[in-house]
């Protein structure tokens, strides 16, 4: 309404609305599609995946794709995968989705010219995943509500970084479909660790209840 009255003749103010009308709608294509995620997510989440996925190669593409997005903050991503990992049961498109939202949140939320340390060893009979960044924290309050949706520790900063307050809620939907669990470590001041467990091979098939967070 503005370009087509006040700012008709106002190429300034052109450029500046048509910047915030950009910026607004990547942010509204960005909660559609993870709305869209979540949704489809949740339909399967009482179906057992029948695939098989090799988590080393997995982390490695999210890592090399990411060091973009982690360049221009100078943040540096390093990865240590275990040799020895078993191959997980699982949806590879929705494991991949989980980790890059663990490991995209790490490089926004970690301090301009530290380090996201991403690593993956065999733990018991399955794999055990590590995000862990050196950010500000996550005060003790918050951490059993991270999952829920649209819950935000800081609103603004998060709208500034461009999240859509769902990532953390994909992950969950898509851990519960996996058997999976997630635990968060964090202190104000100290960064956080996100560590997922995912079992090996098969699935139990007896129910259990769905996954939330576990406070470190």
């Amino acid at each position: 309404e503005t370009l087509r009255g006040p700012a008709r003749d106002d190429a300034e103010s052109q450029d500046r609305f048509l910047a915030i009308m950009a910026e607004q709608t990547g942010r509204m294509r960005r909660l559609v599609g993870d709305l869209l995620s979540l949704s489809r997510i949740e339909q399967r989440e009482h179906e057992p995946p029948t695939g098989r996925v090799e988590v080393g190669p997995l982390l490695r593409g999210l890592v090399e794709m990411l060091e973009m997005k982690a360049r221009p903050r100078q943040v540096t991503l390093t990865l240590d995968v275990a040799p020895d990992l078993p191959t997980v049961a699982g949806d590879r498109d929705e494991l991949a989705m989980a980790f890059q939202n663990l490991i995209d949140n790490a490089v926004k939320y970690t301090r301009p010219g530290t380090s996201v340390r991403v690593g993956a060893s065999r733990q018991d009979d399955g794999v055990r995943l590590i995000v862990r960044d050196q950010g500000e924290g996550i005060a003790a309050e918050h951490l059993a509500r991270l999952t829920e949706r649209f819950y935000r520790v800081d609103t603004a900063r998060s709208r500034q970084m461009g999240g859509t307050g769902l990532g953390l809620a994909i992950v969950k939907h898509v851990l519960n479909r996996h058997r999976g669990r997630l635990t968060v470590e964090s202190a104000v001041g100290e960064g956080s660790t996100f560590t997922v467990l995912l079992p090996a091979n098969e699935f139990s098939t007896a129910s259990k209840e769905p996954t939330g967070v576990q406070k470190g």
